[in-house]
């Protein structure tokens, strides 16, 4: 290989990185006190980072005892939680302020 050759093939694997590394991120919104989406489906065996985006004027909370997770979300903010790597299965989450209405479940792959 030319030394050319492995400069381009080493620039372009940089510039793809940024990308690669995207592709453990998920999103859910709190909007009118509910989880969307409710069901979440996520890769098993690998890290993955879930953004969770709070649209309501009141705080909400992400918790989840499978996952060992409780995170508060202020009004209008975001929190982002890392879980993983996770075996194949369900996982339930809620807001502990909403219980009944704001509920959801990870499903793992």
């Amino acid at each position: 290989m030319s030394k050319l050759s492995f400069s381009i093939l080493a620039l372009t694997l940089i510039l793809a990185a940024p990308l690669s590394a995207k592709a453990g991120d998920y999103n859910l919104t709190v909007k009118d006190g509910r989880f969307t989406p409710d069901q979440l489906t996520i890769p098993a065996g690998q890290k993955v980072k879930i953004t969770i985006k709070n649209m309501d004027d009141n705080s909400a909370e992400f918790e989840s005892y499978a996952l060992n997770r409780e995170k508060i979300i202020a009004p209008h903010g975001e929190v982002s939680v890392n879980v993983g790597p996770l075996s194949p299965g369900s996982y339930n989450f809620f807001d502990d302020f909403r219980r009944d209405v704001a509920k959801g479940t990870i499903i793992v792959k």
